[in-house]
């Protein structure tokens, strides 16, 4: 049997648009943008938020916080940029399509 040393870590669809209005802010990658994140929940510039409120929704900034807070950062960070560039391209079978009126 394998014993879990952590809790899961679960953030909210708040959370996650924190993190979202973190990077639109500041485009840059981790640690810079937990730096903003820090600077953004410290002037509770997302929805009146400081720290106690955004722990509330998941996202902590102690030191035991960090790798988790990394990990989700990351991989939503992630799915935006693919999400964009998968946007950006246009699908080979509507190109050279003409409207037939």
């Amino acid at each position: 049997m394998v014993a879990r040393l952590a809790t899961a870590h679960v953030l909210t669809v708040d959370a996650v648009e924190f993190i979202r209005f973190c990077h639109a802010r500041r485009r840059v990658g981790w640690p810079e943008l937990y730096d903003e994140m820090c600077a953004v929940s410290s002037r509770r510039l997302f929805r009146g938020w400081g720290p106690d409120e955004l722990a509330g929704q998941g996202i902590g900034f102690g030191l035991f916080d960090m790798p988790s807070l990394a990990i989700s950062v990351l991989e939503i960070v992630a799915e935006d940029r693919a999400r964009a560039r998968a946007a950006a391209v246009v699908p080979a079978a509507t190109e050279g399509t003409s409207a037939v009126a």
